[in-house]
């Protein structure tokens, strides 16, 4: 069988435009595909908007790295519609569809999850901006686009700061001290079930966690209460996703709160978790074979 994996052509080996932190996609690519090939399927790594790909010649797509999406966001959920009409794709596009705006949290906290207190801004206007810190009743927040990744034109500020341009929708949240003092808890989904957690710890004197800013990671071994909350997360799902990433920080009472659920192309970590590639070869095969 033949298995596309969607990258994009900031990630594609080779390419002149490759991101720094395209080495995660190696990584992925190293653990999935001897993986895959030991159940008789084989990966093929595909730019998600190569015009000459015949996506009907594969068993099944799974999205990958697809790391440039989210300035194209009206395209890439286009093109997967697309996929998804002449092959099994992983996570579905009405999934994605649903994970690309970040509102989705608002569904999330009203299905119970805890999250950072959050404002919304359509426009954020500069003055809209100035007035979120009261707003929030915080001096120090965090702006974040409402479709993004990877911490892509995000501003920590503080009041009484300029306030820069921000063309985008935006989401503000106070800035908890904890993602310096602690970090990031990234727990790992597949198929529903819990595969592995790792902490993600941001450079000293910054404060975002991804590699592209000198952020690292380590494997851990959560809690039940911790692995709990994550639980509860994926739970609240009408079905299982393929794959899923479940990011939370840890609030002033010591229990987690969502950051965020990433379904759509969340690097999985799999130096961190060594069986992934296994994992997700087993749930792609079983999920062809039931036809779901």
């Amino acid at each position: 069988m033949k298995i596309a994996y969607l990258s994009s052509r900031v990630t594609l080996p080779g390419s002149p435009t490759r991101r720094s932190d395209a080495f995660e996609h190696d990584y992925m690519m190293d653990a999935l595909s001897p993986a895959f090939a030991a159940l008789g399927m084989s990966l093929h790594d595909l730019a998600w908007d190569d015009p000459d790909v015949d996506w009907s010649s594969f068993d099944a797509a799974i999205i990958g790295t697809t790391w440039d999406y989210w300035n194209r966001i009206d395209e890439f959920l286009a093109t997967l519609e697309r996929i998804g009409t002449v092959t099994a794709l992983f996570n579905s596009a009405a999934l994605v569809r649903w994970n690309s705006r970040k509102t989705y949290l608002k569904e999330m906290e009203a299905k119970g999850a805890k999250l950072i207190p959050t404002l919304w801004l359509d426009a954020a206007t500069p003055e809209l901006a100035a007035t979120a810190f009261d707003e929030l009743g915080s001096d120090d927040l965090v702006f974040k686009r409402q479709i993004g990744a990877g911490a892509a034109d995000q501003h920590r500020l503080k009041r009484g700061d300029p306030i820069p341009d921000m063309p985008h929708a935006m989401m503000v949240q106070p800035f908890l001290k904890m993602i310096q003092d602690e970090g990031e808890i990234s727990f790992i989904f597949i198929d529903g079930a819990f595969s592995h957690a790792l902490l993600k710890c941001a450079a000293v004197g910054d404060y975002r966690i991804q590699s592209t800013y000198g952020g690292t990671e380590r494997a851990i071994s959560p809690s039940v209460d911790d692995l709990a909350a994550a639980n509860s997360v994926i739970s609240t799902l009408d079905d299982a996703p393929l794959y899923g990433r479940v990011d939370m920080l840890r609030g002033p009472d010591g229990r987690l709160l969502l950051m965020e659920l990433e379904l759509i192309e969340p690097y999985l970590y799999p130096v961190e978790g060594p069986e992934l590639g296994p994992k997700m070869a087993s749930a792609v095969a079983r999920r062809l074979k039931s036809g779901s």
